[in-house]
């Protein structure tokens, strides 16, 4: 499988294994910049002071070598136009690499983004002077999210969206759209909040589901997948994790249906988003 992707023309190739922080989780700033010497490069920021902002400072000449990612919750072009420049003084930045409207769960919601006074624009003009260089999209609308990238004028440069191995619906809704227009997917939630680690109630037999570096894999295994993002709480996740750059392969045929049979398992028990 490959091991590095590039996300638009102006952006350095990325290791398609990514590291996020969330709300929940926390990074020392030198546990980022570990990571980063490890070769993974695409950081996705939460937008809170955090290990990841802290290390993006420390950057210097290294900036150029990674690709930025952040969320952006606003609606408005005011609104909007002031959380990017906050973001950007936050990180101490000239611009940001991806920029993708946060939670977008709705056409209605889309509609308000796009209209004369909404975010887009507002994000659009920006791109034109170089603050960001990509504008995406992060849902859980599988349908409506690959509608938008193939809306005439191709507003979106990439789609970030939930895929796991209890999650696939991605691979019917999604990748037919972003393969064929080159459009690159980012993947969240590749663990399914955990539960993909858990045990379900009809587990084969001496079944032990496999390790958070294993669940990466299978999302990685997807050619359609241009990056996982993991999110792990701590050095220890994160070295776990990281271990997947020193055996860099798909799983056997055997064990992606094994993973897939599991993921099928957790699906049915663990509820939630389908």
């Amino acid at each position: 499988m490959e091991r590095r992707s590039r996300l638009a023309d102006d952006l350095p190739p990325v290791c398609r294994l990514g590291l996020a922080t969330r709300g929940n989780t926390s990074l020392d700033p030198s546990e980022v910049l570990w990571a980063v010497d490890q070769g993974v490069n695409y950081l996705n920021w939460c937008g809170h002071e955090d290990g990841m902002s802290k290390a993006i400072r420390r950057f210097g000449s290294r900036r150029s070598e990674v690709v930025i990612a952040w969320q952006m919750s606003a609606r408005m072009a005011d609104d909007a136009t002031a959380s990017l420049d906050s973001a950007l003084t936050a990180l101490r930045a000239d611009a940001i690499d991806i920029l993708t409207f946060y939670y977008v769960e709705s056409a209605r919601e889309w509609a308000r983004v796009r209209e004369p006074d909404g975010a887009y624009d507002a994000m659009r003009r920006a791109r034109d002077e170089g603050k960001i260089r990509a504008l995406g999209l992060t849902s859980h609308q599988r349908q409506m999210a690959a509608d938008i990238a193939s809306a005439p004028g191709s507003p979106l440069d990439m789609l970030m969206l939930r895929y796991n191995a209890a999650h696939r619906g991605a691979e019917e809704d999604v990748f037919p759209t972003t393969d064929r227009l080159g459009v690159p997917f980012v993947a969240y939630t590749c663990l399914r909040w955990g539960a993909l680690m858990d045990p379900t109630p009809h587990d084969p037999r001496g079944w032990l589901p496999p390790s958070a570096p294993e669940w990466y894999r299978y999302a990685l295994a997807n050619p359609s997948v241009s990056v996982a993002l993991m999110a792990p709480n701590g050095r220890a996740e994160l070295e776990a994790n990281a271990t997947l750059l020193t055996d860099w392969r798909a799983p056997a045929p055997s064990e992606m249906a094994a993973m897939e049979a599991h993921g099928a398992r957790v699906y049915q028990h663990a509820g939630g988003f389908p």
